[in-house]
């Protein structure tokens, strides 16, 4: 302890002053400096996995079954989900899973083979057991929701959703049944996997394009209609199906444009100016110059073809709000005249 006559003495001295004032604002500035906060560090929720299996299950149609290598159990997925594959070559594409959401160990998809495509289902068809592959999610876009009665239209490939919703249909004890379309029995994949009883199949080669009451027939008020498949079918189910049902529904090909308008489209980086019909995406203008650039679902949910606008209004035709800074160009236009874009 400081006797009281050197305390005061100390106190005075100009020295211990200076000291004292300077040890004073010192503590004043760090209490009103805010703490740094912690640098963010980015998550990487890419999961990387193994193929354990191709299996062919149709004409042009493989299977593949998707596993950690170590044999972990992986995220949990609902009926509707999908995976977005992230291929060697930096494509990226979805896929619904189409196995049992209660095996826990395994992922399973499907992917037909289109030649003329993107080069997507070419590449996936090339994977063989033991190769790594990367993928995303599990996501859902076409949620499987609790009704008690359902109809399942799919058309081709398209039974990779519907697949696992009327499976957990029968499992629930609901009333539902199923109507599978394609060019050929022989072009159905997953035939024998579906509950026997409640399926109707119904090809071209034998019974003629079904129209829209074909597919439906008579729906009873309160009935979830669930349909994915070519463009043309889910619009033709969509003008059909009345007030008394609902619908929900997933596309495999790019939605048609409505009341689109023609506008220019400026690529700064490329130093290149496209004019955009009324009937095409920027996307596939853009395409035909720069081939490289990323696209995966064409109908604006998945975010890979989002690109920065640097000039001009987007007409923003995306399922969620993506702001004026960027566009997704599968789907969203300029408002008129000229848009400019960070390609």
């Amino acid at each position: 302890m400081i006797p009281p006559d050197l305390r005061g003495r100390r106190d005075r001295d100009p020295f211990w002053v200076a000291v004292n004032a300077a040890f004073n604002g010192i503590q004043r500035f760090r209490a009103l400096r805010a703490p740094a906060p912690p640098a963010a560090r980015p998550v990487d929720r890419t999961l990387r996995l193994t193929v354990r299996e191709v299996r062919r299950e149709a004409d042009d149609v493989v299977s593949l079954r998707l596993a950690a290598p170590d044999g972990r159990v992986l995220p949990a997925w609902q009926p509707g989900g999908h995976l977005d594959v992230l291929l060697p070559s930096g494509r990226r594409r979805q896929y619904s899973l189409c196995g049992d959401p209660a095996d826990r160990r395994a992922y399973r998809i499907a992917v037909r083979r289109l030649p003329d495509g993107g080069g997507g289902s070419v590449e996936m068809h090339e994977l063989r057991e033991g190769a790594p592959v990367a993928v995303q999610g599990p996501r859902n876009a076409f949620p499987f929701l609790a009704h008690d009665r359902y109809v399942f239209l799919a058309g081709g490939i398209g039974i990779t959703p519907i697949l696992p919703m009327a499976v957990a249909a029968d499992r629930f004890g609901a009333d539902w049944r199923l109507v599978y379309t394609g060019r050929t029995r022989a072009s159905l994949p997953f035939l024998d996997e579906l509950p026997a009883g409640r399926v109707t199949v119904r090809t071209d080669d034998e019974h003629g394009v079904p129209s829209a009451a074909d597919l439906l027939g008579d729906v009873p008020d309160g009935t979830a209609v669930y349909c994915c498949g070519p463009a043309p079918m889910i619009d033709a189910v969509r003008t059909a199906v009345g007030l008394n049902a609902t619908l929900h529904y997933e596309r495999f090909a790019p939605p048609p444009i409505v009341g689109g308008k023609p506008f220019e489209v400026e690529l700064r980086r490329s130093g290149r100016t496209l004019a955009v019909p009324a009937d095409r995406s920027a996307l596939d203008v853009i395409r035909d110059e720069l081939p490289d650039v990323a696209y995966s679902c064409r109908q604006g949910f998945c975010g890979t073809c989002r690109t920065g606008v640097l000039a001009g209004a987007v007409d923003d035709r995306a399922p969620s709000d993506q702001g004026d800074d960027s566009m997704l160009v599968c789907v969203s236009r300029a408002t008129g005249g000229r848009i400019t874009l960070d390609l």
